[in-house]
């Protein structure tokens, strides 16, 4: 399967199954047939649970890098087509106004594949300049 035929299928939300961190895991797993998030399907059912998640690791960069390292993936500066990366984007609202979060991504040509409430989709996102080979 292309890149873009993962990024077309009907993607649906749902907390430690197929959520913003587990898209781009399922990638991974599509492209390569290594799952990095093994133990966090169905590890938790909800925004506080993958946070809890997230805080244990030392945040986003922190636990996606130390899944797919242990694969065997590296750290590049230049990320390519299906390439997972870090980008900073807006989550949602929370009590103090607009969350903006570090989620993985999937270079996708100049932009990035996320997964949003919505499912899927593909725009130009604030990458952080972290990334990992995925091949």
């Amino acid at each position: 399967m292309t890149l873009e035929q993962y990024i077309r299928l009907p993607h649906r939300w749902q907390w430690g199954f197929t959520d913003c961190t587990l898209f781009a895991a399922d990638w991974v797993v599509e492209a390569t047939g290594k799952d990095p998030a093994a133990e966090l399907r169905g590890a938790y059912f909800d925004a506080d649970g993958a946070e809890v998640i997230l805080r244990a690791a030392g945040g986003c960069e922190a636990l996606v890098g130390a899944k797919l390292g242990v694969l065997g993936f590296h750290r590049v500066q230049q990320p390519q087509d299906g390439d997972i990366g870090i980008i900073s984007t807006m989550t949602g609202f929370d009590a103090g106004g607009v969350a903006i979060k570090d989620i993985p991504a999937i270079r996708f040509g100049p932009l990035w594949a996320v997964m949003s409430a919505r499912g899927a989709m593909v725009k130009h996102l604030d990458w952080t300049g972290v990334a990992w080979r995925i091949a």
